[in-house]
């Protein structure tokens, strides 16, 4: 498993929240039911404006080293 300062280093070009789509390239083209489950079961810290999922990119970087959602993916 790669650091935290590498992967922050690595999505550097996103921005510090990003959508539902840049969530799912982060994770290597995870699928679009997939990965709204990860949201609506609370995996991922997640907010929802105007019908659409934002997640802050430090909750995808926690998603990489919590064993429960490492099962998930």
């Amino acid at each position: 498993m790669q650091s935290r300062k590498y992967y922050e280093a690595y999505w550097s070009q996103y921005d510090d929240v990003v959508t539902l789509n840049e969530f799912r390239k982060m994770l290597g083209g995870l699928g679009e039911v997939q990965a709204r489950r990860l949201l609506q079961n609370k995996t991922v810290k997640s907010f929802k404006i105007r019908g659409e999922y934002h997640i802050p990119k430090q909750c995808v970087i926690c998603l990489l080293y919590t064993s429960d959602a490492a099962d998930e993916l």
